[in-house]
């Protein structure tokens, strides 16, 4: 065996990049998530945007007990993203969960670990897309139980929506949830939506509705905001970035309205 070579210390470290990418947004996802990451990285990661994640306990079924139980882990899962680093945005990945536990609770703890930081939930998002349309009257979908979307349109009449129909799918596991085909959403948007509506919201980050947003657009002759969609929009425009993707829906060529 020949002798190794000698390894020698290059005398000049290279000048570093303030940072790897430019915009750096944190996303919490449940430990069972298989839509969330691979959305944001088709809709949100670039040569300039950075998506890091982190995945916190979470057992199924879906309900508003158990969605519940994952609050106590949102300030855990946010200081596993780039500790010690500053992030320009952070989404919490669980519409429903969202919903029961309360945006204002989410961005307490989440800012518990990253103080500061713009924080996302995806109805939060939901209601900001909605309002870029300036639309008042929706239609719901959501693939939860009666139980778990009861929540649901309770926050979005809170917000002043008129909810002209509310349609469930009974499903109580989001990994079965994950496996409804896009094209199966763009039938049931076309069944889902009431004729008075102006817009329709497609509830929960497990759905693929971010792959058949232009298609359900098309189904309906009228806008709609996804979970994942309004989520990757917020995020996007949290970090400066202003550029239309049509592809992904009509939000997404919009800009963020002023709270």
């Amino acid at each position: 065996m020949k002798p190794l070579p000698e390894i020698k210390i290059h005398p000049k470290r290279p000048s570093l990049d303030e940072r790897p990418l430019d915009k750096r947004v944190g996303l919490i996802i449940l430990a069972t998530d298989h839509t969330s990451e691979p959305d944001f990285r088709r809709m949100v990661a670039s040569e300039h945007i950075g998506v890091y994640v982190a995945r916190i306990p979470y057992a199924n079924p879906t309900t508003p007990e158990n969605l519940r139980k994952m609050q106590p882990a949102l300030t855990a899962g946010a200081a596993l993203i780039l500790p010690g680093e500053k992030l320009d945005a952070i989404c919490y990945s669980c519409t429903s969960a969202s919903v029961v536990i309360g945006d204002a609770e989410i961005e307490t703890a989440i800012q518990a670990a990253k103080s500061g930081v713009p924080v996302v939930t995806p109805p939060m998002a939901g209601v900001r897309g909605l309002n870029a349309f300036g639309v008042r009257r929706i239609s719901i979908l959501t693939p939860y139980t009666v139980e778990t979307s009861r929540p649901m349109a309770a926050y979005f009449a809170a917000r002043g929506f008129e909810i002209a129909s509310f349609t469930c799918l009974g499903f109580e596991d989001d990994r079965e949830m994950a496996r409804i085909p896009p094209t199966a959403l763009v039938d049931l948007v076309r069944q889902a939506t009431h004729p008075q509506a102006d817009a329709l919201f497609v509830s929960c980050t497990a759905l693929r509705g971010a792959l058949a947003v232009t298609g359900m657009e098309q189904a309906i002759g009228r806008p709609v905001v996804t979970s994942n969609q309004a989520t990757a929009w917020n995020c996007l425009r949290l970090c400066g970035d202003e550029r239309a993707h049509p592809e992904f829906g009509r939000l997404m060529t919009l800009p963020l309205p002023r709270d």
